[in-house]
């Protein structure tokens, strides 16, 4: 393998945007719970709701801004290593990525400092509709991040200059491309999933120690009707996104399938080994006709296979086929686990149930291991185009050179596995001591009680001795 600058310029991409993607993932849903608890505590006056709220808004806010940090590296990436793609692309795309960040990370940006330093400033009311704001901005944030990417994936709406570059002719052709309705849902779903297993593995790790700790018994509950809810949506909305594929990518289809023959009846290959050199698979499982019900909805449908284009426009099939496996993989094992959940808070109490616990922590992960899988299968499916099939990656990418790259890349790398793996240590633990470690504040005159972060002297305390 060659590592020239367009191949290292990929690399860095790859790692820094899986890095970010984790934090959003996680920030999306976090916001969303941390209103519905809230929300709760404020109609119920339950006091274990305040609690898992304050535990889990310091998680949201270490998050938060890990989320940030990583994405602005992309935005100098962009321009340092993909100059060609920024100036083609950059009429077109330079404004959904300014909206996001005016209309979204704005909103987001100025709501946060009320939702963490407004609990004796403001009241219960306005303080909630501080957190509802920042769960509004994270869902706008992902509107317009879904929104640019889905225009990549299938450009609608722009004409093409005499010099190349490109001009939105019309905005909202190229804010609603085809696939983004889907892509939009599908992300926000694998979003509240990836924050449902979190908390209920959180949960699940502190039942396992003390199974009477009535916040972590709330927590895991909340976890299990979410993601027993929204577990089948995913595979729903994911059939329907990759029914679309098959229209609008139908190269990415046949690599996400490993299809290489045009033919009816088309197999599921549960398990293959692609080998793009012969352009045939290798110790194939498969199920007859399955591939083309999938794909299409009729057994009798013929989808395309990969030797109806032309080599240079195939993409890499073995990343794509097997990320998507291990991304549809654990689906079903989310939905699977979520009618466990459902049926043991059903029939009994499932935080005494161990191996149901093990089981949550086990897959406490998942969610973020599926949506980089999913990333994976958007990202490099695409290939061999930043813009499909108006701009080549090669045509993308900055003339700069191999080593300029690889020193920047490796810098990445060090910087990224410290600063990273410091926050989450961090994260894991402030999970492993748990919100029963909450000390609520004094109730303040005019609000529900325990409206504070921390504990703060009263005016007479202050002025004793």
């Amino acid at each position: 393998m060659h590592f020239d600058a367009l191949l290292l310029s990929r690399l860095q991409f790859g790692f820094t945007i899986a890095f970010h993607i984790i934090f959003p993932s996680f920030t999306i849903g976090l916001a969303s719970y941390l209103a519905v608890l809230e929300g709760l505590w404020l109609t119920t006056k339950n006091a274990v709701f305040r609690d898992l709220y304050l535990f889990w808004i310091k998680i949201f806010a270490i998050s938060f801004g890990m989320g940030v940090v990583s994405g602005v590296v992309l935005s100098y990436e962009i321009g340092a290593n993909w100059s060609v793609y920024s100036t083609v692309a950059s009429p077109v795309i330079g404004p959904l990525f300014a909206f996001e960040v005016l209309a979204a990370f704005f909103m987001e940006a100025s709501f946060l400092g009320v939702m963490l330093f407004g609990w004796r400033k403001v009241g219960p009311r306005l303080h909630l509709l501080a957190t509802a704001l920042v769960a509004v901005g994270t869902l706008v944030s992902a509107f317009w991040i879904i929104s640019a990417n889905s225009w990549m994936q299938h450009p609608t709406g722009f004409t093409r200059l005499a010099d190349g570059s490109l001009r939105a002719v019309d905005w909202m052709a190229v804010i609603f491309s085809p696939s983004f309705p889907y892509r939009f849902v599908h992300m926000v779903l694998a979003a509240y999933l990836t924050t449902s297993l979190v908390v209920g593995a959180a949960s699940a790790w502190r039942l396992l120690r003390d199974p009477e700790e009535d916040e972590s018994c709330v927590a895991l509950k909340m976890a299990i009707g979410m993601f027993a809810i929204a577990a089948p949506l995913q595979l729903v909305a994911g059939d329907l996104s990759g029914k679309q594929v098959e229209q609008l990518q139908p190269a990415k289809l046949a690599a996400i399938e490993a299809f290489w023959e045009t033919r009816t009846e088309q197999p599921f290959h549960v398990v293959a080994i692609p080998d793009r050199t012969q352009a045939t698979n290798h110790f194939v499982v498969s199920i007859p006709k399955l591939g083309s019900w999938i794909t299409a909805g009729r057994t009798d449908a013929e989808v395309k296979g990969l030797k109806d284009f032309a080599p240079e426009d195939r993409p890499p099939v073995w990343l794509v086929f097997w990320a998507f496996r291990v991304m549809v993989g654990l689906g079903l094992a989310m939905i699977g686990l979520g009618l466990w959940g459902g049926y043991l808070c059903w029939r009994s109490e499932p935080a005494h149930a161990r191996w149901f616990l093990r089981a949550m922590v086990a897959m406490g992960p998942a969610g973020f291991v599926a949506v980089v899988a999913g990333w994976i299968v958007a990202e490099v499916g695409r290939q061999p185009y930043v813009i499909y099939g108006v701009l080549r990656t090669a045509d993308a990418v900055s003339p700069v050179g191999a080593g300029v790259v690889s020193a920047s890349l490796l810098g990445f790398m060090v910087i990224y596995a410290i600063i990273f793996s410091v926050g989450a240590l961090y994260i894991l633990r402030l999970i492993g001591r748990g919100p029963s470690h909450v000390e609520p504040e004094a109730p303040r005159r005019g609000r529900p009680p325990g409206y504070a972060l921390a504990a703060a002297p009263d005016e007479s305390e202050a002025a004793a001795p």
